[in-house]
């Protein structure tokens, strides 16, 4: 009888590497997950600092945006905010954004740069803070400063 010689499988020098990728899968699955969740930025201890009133120019006009905690915005046009002098006329978003719009061309009619601030309540939510914003950007102002309070 003639054997059948079978010819014998040389093992293989090859890694399997399968469940290597999946387990680089699942990291990078989990890191995905995970990396929204981190803080950005760097923790500081940002210095108290009180500082002398900026020089007025006759040429600029002050505008200041106050945005009270129920959401009301009042308006008032001097360098000096006073609080019982303050239009006392409690407004929605479009109304300020409409009066704003007129006090803006009719300094620029008159030939004066308005400076706007706004001074919101430390109880309004961020939303109210950038709905402002945005409202002046629509009114045509480019620069808006946030006025707090000295330590």
């Amino acid at each position: 009888m003639a054997r059948v010689r079978r010819k014998r499988r040389k093992p293989v020098a090859e890694m399997n590497v399968v469940p290597y990728i999946d387990v680089m899968l699942v990291l990078l699955v989990i890191f995905m997950v995970t990396a929204p969740m981190l803080n950005q930025g760097v923790k500081v201890d940002l210095p108290k600092v009180s500082s002398e009133a900026l020089p007025q120019d006759n040429n600029t006009q002050v505008l200041t945006i106050s945005i009270k905690a129920d959401k009301t915005y009042y308006w008032n046009l001097g360098s000096e905010v006073d609080t019982d002098k303050q239009m006392d006329k409690a407004m929605t978003l479009p109304q300020m954004t409409s009066a704003v719009t007129k006090i803006i061309s009719a300094g620029r009619e008159s030939g004066k740069q308005t400076q706007v601030f706004i001074r919101g309540d430390k109880t309004v939510d961020y939303g109210s803070v950038m709905g402002a914003m945005g409202g002046l950007q629509k009114a045509g102002v480019g620069n808006v400063g946030l006025i707090t309070e000295a330590p």
